[in-house]
């Protein structure tokens, strides 16, 4: 920022002749700029800039700059990584931090448990190969609604979830028959040793598929899993809803019409969920 844009952006707040005589330029000089017309950069800038704007909203306040210049080259702008995060920076506009996870299903430890299979191997090389599976809450003003999900390790995408206000082994074989009903059985299913999962309901769900479960309070087991749940939280639930139907329809909103379709992941080369499998299997 040049000593003249420095002025114009505090003059409301000081005297111009007295930010003239410490910044020594001279008030005339000043002026001179002021009517001066804008250069092409500058109203190059001003039109990203309004574009960066536009973008940071849609993605609720959450893309940084990397997340921002790959969306403005899907529409065609151009403009280099660092003028993006630059322009950034003079706008104000940073991504929300992301809130820790809470572990949220219940120790199951007299249940049968599998082994971790998975071994935090968080690679596949097709759809159905890997399937995390993990429950969360979302905090509302009428009491918890809880969030059962399954997401698919290939694209990162989210093939199953339910919801509910009791936390139940329904719950979890809701989002499951959900998943399979659209998906078919996965290759591998992993989750945590909570009695949700190690259910006879459940695991009924699940004959021929390879089971895989994390260790006791080992939560990196389910690393994927938990970042998906921290997205959510920081992106949609970053306060408690009005009522659980307010919750339930933002959640649904989140996943089906903004995670699955439209969230750039970096890992998926700035692809969302949707987008990297029809890319990727196409």
């Amino acid at each position: 920022m040049s000593r003249y844009q420095f002025i114009a952006t505090q003059r409301k707040r000081w005297p111009v002749s007295r930010m003239c005589a410490v910044l020594e330029v001279s008030v005339s000089g000043f002026y001179d700029w002021v009517k001066r017309p804008p250069s092409g950069r500058a109203q190059a800038n001003q039109v990203l800039a309004a574009q960066i704007v536009a973008i940071h909203r849609h993605s609720r306040q959450t893309y940084g700059y990397l997340r921002i210049h790959a969306q403005l080259q899907r529409e065609g702008a151009r403009a280099g990584k660092h003028r993006v995060a630059r322009l950034m920076r003079q706008l104000g506009l940073h991504p929300r931090q992301r809130k820790r996870f809470r572990r949220t299903t219940q120790p199951g430890q007299r249940q049968p448990v599998a082994p971790n299979v998975l071994a935090k191997d968080f690679t596949a090389s097709r759809p159905n190969e890997k399937w995390l599976v993990d429950i969360t809450y979302i905090a509302t003003r009428e009491g918890w609604l809880y969030l059962a999900g399954v997401l698919d390790v290939f694209s990162r995408r989210i093939v199953g979830w339910s919801m509910s206000d009791r936390l139940d082994r329904s719950l979890p074989c809701a989002a499951l028959n959900m998943a399979l009903e659209q998906r078919g059985k996965p290759a591998l299913h992993h989750s945590d040793r909570g009695s949700q999962y190690t259910s006879a309901d459940y695991l009924a769900l699940l004959k021929g598929v390879t089971l895989s479960m994390s260790g006791v309070d080992h939560c990196y087991d389910n690393a994927m899993k938990e970042s998906f749940w921290g997205k959510l939280k920081t992106e949609c639930a970053d306060r408690p809803f009005a009522s659980r139907a307010a919750a339930r329809l933002a959640v649904f909103e989140y996943v089906e019409l903004w995670y699955n379709r439209q969230r750039l992941h970096s890992a998926l080369g700035y692809l969302s969920p949707v987008d990297f499998e029809l890319a990727m299997t196409s």
